[in-house]
């Protein structure tokens, strides 16, 4: 419905091909494609007809969110120096940005303008309470996210894949009770072979599960997915959980907590006592399970019953129907 009802202009995500479709169902006077891939090969197409892009581009000093309109190149930020991004580690909120950059812009707001949001703009718990907040105080790292769904959980994953430790990585893992079983062991095999020790826990709000169901489901589909059940710890209460990781803790580790309960949880980690840990010699290389953006040009491939046509506002994806058909 947005789409439909836009006047100005339309941002897409060009990295799915639903959202591409909707380009030919919208009759704003510009198409704004966001893509994290540089080498995409309809934006690449849309970008020579002088149509307005958000792109990832790599450079010499990392990843570039660049704006292309009217056949202007404006690179905007380094990821990096964004500090919603993680140093540019969080791919999520890379692309949150780059929306919000391509929203701005088409707002007609200056790049000092947008520049100066991104660059302000951080995840701490004040700011984004359960939006990849980070607390560094204690001698392990600790990150508070409330992702409760297959797809946040693999982003914030992913994100402690990128995030180099001298030690192990642990989540403390959860999901809704109000759930199908197979969601649950979907949001657990998400974060599958990308930890080191497994912590499942339940939702204070069960939604209609037993107290153990939601977290035995969990370490199911971690079971399913591969993970050793050795490196699995089912603590079905939320504080109980967060206690026992904090004080399983080492140096050097990182842990991720999913948490329901944020204020309080939070709470928990800044006043959890961490005064017996020790520094330990790091070694030689942090671990890095994952790299950054791997980047490949690709030829964009049309459907069957696809074609694509080009006018004042760019390049888009238009499904042919048949003209007999209602």
């Amino acid at each position: 419905v947005v789409i439909e009802v836009a006047t100005d202009t339309a941002v897409l995500n060009a990295d799915d091909p639903l959202c591409l479709q909707m380009a030919d169902y919208t009759r704003a006077k510009h198409l704004c494609y966001v893509t994290m891939n540089p080498g995409h090969g309809l934006v690449r197409e849309h970008i020579r007809a002088d149509g307005r892009a958000v792109v990832l581009e790599k450079g010499i000093n990392g990843d570039m969110i660049t704006i292309y309109d009217k056949g202007a190149h404006i690179p905007l930020l380094w990821t990096h120096l964004i500090p919603a991004t993680l140093e540019g580690k969080a791919l999520y909120n890379v692309q949150n940005a780059m929306f919000a950059a391509a929203i701005a812009f088409s707002f007609d707001k200056s790049l000092e303008d947008i520049r100066h949001g991104l660059r302000t703009f951080n995840t701490s718990f004040f700011q984004a309470p359960g939006r990849t907040n980070v607390y560094d105080e204690h001698p392990f790292k600790v990150i508070l996210d409330y992702a409760h769904n297959p797809a946040a959980v693999k982003m914030i994953s992913e994100l402690a894949g990128r995030i180099e430790v001298t030690g192990k990585r642990t989540i403390v893992l959860a999901a809704p009770g109000d759930r199908r079983d197979s969601d649950i062991k979907d949001t657990a095999a998400a974060a599958a072979a990308l930890f080191d020790h497994y912590i499942c826990k339940a939702d204070d709000d069960r939604r209609g599960r037993d107290l153990d169901e939601v977290p035995e489901l969990l370490k199911s589909g971690l079971m399913a997915a591969g993970v050793d059940a050795a490196a699995i710890t089912v603590i079905s209460d939320e504080t109980e959980a967060i206690e026992y990781a904090l004080g399983a803790a080492d140096p050097g580790d990182l842990l991720i907590v999913l948490a329901d309960e944020l204020t309080r949880s939070w709470k928990q980690i800044i006043h959890f006592n961490a005064e017996h840990q020790t520094p330990v010699s790091p070694p030689a290389e942090p671990r890095s399970l994952t790299g950054f953006l791997d980047v490949s040009e690709d030829k964009f491939e049309l459907e069957a019953g696809q074609k694509l046509v080009q006018d004042e506002r760019g390049v888009r994806v238009v499904r042919e129907h048949d003209e007999e058909a209602d």
